[in-house]
């Protein structure tokens, strides 16, 4: 297949996850402080005159996952009769908290925007996006982010450039059975930005952790094995993937049996930051 785009959608990690109430529609209210990584997943789009098709060249993908989600819903916002064809090469794990769906979800309205030469609007694209996904208009934002409400507050964040080793267990969690779990701490205090950024690395908590390592042995294991190494770790999301912030010189061990470990960078910006403006697409 010729490629007329080829798309990174790279993961986030939440360096702190504090859950400071609840709607009554049952929207959790958060803030959390969101950092881009290099670990991502690589779509290839193709126009084609109608129609959307996907092919998953790494592993097999559910049909109506959200790249497909994605791509409809700009169809039917914009109106527009073009399709495309869609190649998937999935790196990022599932139920990991690591945001892959919504990166994915994220980067297929910003390529087929352009793509369908749309001149969808940044703030346009984010409304679309959030009825996919809360994480999902913090990637269109493309930059590191203080994020809040159910996660269409978005203020950008400059962070101190790192790099950290982040473990998957084998095992996933449902972002669903971490929020409907009545142990859930859902009243902290809320924080100023301020106070974050006076300690990036070490403020705050993550509210969803306790649950999850309830639920999933396999989270308190890969905080252990990062302990183990002098690291301390937290879960990122709602799990299962934890991390730590490595020292340069840091050099990975092979992780245990039922874990998969990689040292990633933080990343200054999105590698599509710039590709939808507040009131205009950059063109081709």
């Amino acid at each position: 297949m010729k490629a007329l785009y080829d798309i990174p959608a790279p993961a986030k990690l939440n360096l702190f996850l504090h859950i400071t109430g609840r709607r009554a529609d049952g929207y959790h209210l958060l803030q959390s402080a969101f950092m881009l990584i290099d670990w991502a997943d690589t779509l290839h789009f193709e126009l084609r005159p109608a129609g959307i098709s996907r092919e998953d060249l790494l592993q097999p993908l559910p049909a109506d996952d959200l790249i497909v989600r994605a791509a409809r819903a700009l169809q039917a916002a914009s109106g527009t009769g073009l399709g495309a064809h869609i190649a998937v090469e999935k790196r990022l794990p599932a139920q990991a908290g690591m945001g892959g769906g919504s990166s994915d979800a994220a980067s297929t309205l910003l390529a087929l925007n352009r793509l369908w030469q749309l001149n969808l609007s940044l703030e346009q694209l984010a409304a679309i996006g959030l009825k996919l996904g809360a994480d999902v208009p913090f990637f269109l934002h493309g930059r590191h982010a203080w994020v809040e409400g159910i996660g269409e507050q978005i203020t950008p964040l400059t962070l101190p450039h790192g790099q950290v080793l982040v473990v998957k267990p084998d095992s996933g969690l449902e972002t669903r059975a971490i929020f409907s779990d009545p142990a859930l701490k859902r009243d902290t205090i809320p924080a100023i930005l301020s106070g974050f950024a006076a300690d990036p690395y070490g403020f705050g908590h993550n509210d969803l952790q306790p649950v999850a390592q309830r639920l999933c042995p396999g989270v308190t294991q890969a905080l252990d094995w990062l302990a183990t190494l002098g690291l301390r770790g937290r879960m990122t999301g709602s799990g299962s993937a934890v991390f730590a912030w490595a020292p340069p010189s840091f050099s990975v061990p092979k992780a245990p049996d039922a874990m998969e470990a990689r040292l990633c960078c933080s990343l200054d910006a999105h590698p599509l930051a710039g590709w939808a403006t507040s009131d205009r697409v950059v063109g081709r």
